[in-house]
């Protein structure tokens, strides 16, 4: 496997990491932001507050992008087997 192949690999499992982690992280960066500025309208300085509503979003999030997910994970192992298969 030559080195240019090898930066190729990398580059596609970077882009398919970013296209199943975004959904979630923007969401949890969206609720986050809401709760954030929730808590400085209303001075409501607790730390705890945060980590439920972020928690069942991005849950709530994974359920529904698992489709999504697998379709993009299915097809990066197929391109990977499929290197593998041509030798390279």
């Amino acid at each position: 496997m030559t080195g240019l192949a090898i930066l190729d690999v990398a580059r596609d499992g970077i882009f398919v990491f970013l296209k199943v982690s975004g959904p979630m992280m923007i969401v949890a960066l969206v609720i986050g932001l809401a709760v954030s500025l929730l808590q400085a309208l209303t001075q409501v300085q607790e730390q705890t507050l945060i980590y439920v509503p972020k928690i069942v979003a991005v849950f709530a999030t994974l359920l529904i992008t698992m489709p999504f997910m697998g379709d993009a994970l299915a097809g990066y192992m197929t391109r990977i087997a499929a290197r593998i298969a041509a030798g390279g």
